[in-house]
């Protein structure tokens, strides 16, 4: 060995202990306060082609999970919804639909997608989540005029969505980002028009 590559091995090797020593990462809590004016209550219907918007948030994820791709194939959606597999799962905790109905009330987001599954979000959140054995933490709350739900997964996975509204109020806005634990991000963005009621 060198006697270049001896002196870095000092540094080298300290950077790979603080790596290792690393603090997990804290999600900072959001604004449980709603901006005077702003309502996301009302249907909504996305305007988009639903079956491309599933295609891109596959690949969002599948960009993002660290799952290897050759292991990909292996990993079936128990594993990935019970936790055991060695990917970020914190895809699991997104719900989708093209259809939204909200309401709004002094205290939390309810969003109901496709009227099946009902999302709960409470204004200045900071709580852990759970499905089946899948877990992780969340925080929401108001960030200027957009809600915006954080969600982490032990891998450190993230998972964004920003909920805005459109100046005259008639579309909503759904900005999803993928975060993966090397810091990777995958976005797209679904748009909703409000629909009579």
């Amino acid at each position: 060995m060198s006697v270049r590559k001896l002196r870095a091995l000092p540094g080298m090797l300290a950077t790979i202990f603080l790596a290792g020593c690393a603090e997990p990462e804290i999600l900072e809590p959001h604004s449980a306060e709603t901006p005077v004016g702003v309502d996301f209550s009302g249907l909504w219907t996305m305007r988009a082609d639903e079956s491309g918007d599933q295609r891109r948030l596959r690949e969002a994820v599948d960009r993002t999970d660290g799952i290897e791709k050759y292991r990909r194939s292996s990993v079936n959606s128990r594993t990935a919804r019970s936790g055991r597999s060695k990917g970020g799962i914190v895809h699991v905790f997104l719900e989708v639909g093209s259809s939204l109905k909200v309401t709004q009330t002094p205290y939390a987001l309810f969003i109901s997608f496709d009227r099946s599954v009902v999302e709960e979000f409470r204004f200045g959140e900071n709580r852990p989540v759970s499905i089946g054995a899948a877990q992780a933490m969340r925080v929401s709350g108001w960030s200027g005029n957009a809600y915006v739900v954080e969600t982490l997964d032990n891998s450190g996975m993230k998972l964004t969505e920003r909920y805005e509204l459109s100046s005259d109020s008639d579309l909503l806005y759904r900005h999803i980002t993928f975060r993966s634990s090397k810091l990777e991000e995958e976005s797209l963005t679904q748009i909703f028009e409000r629909a009579a009621d």
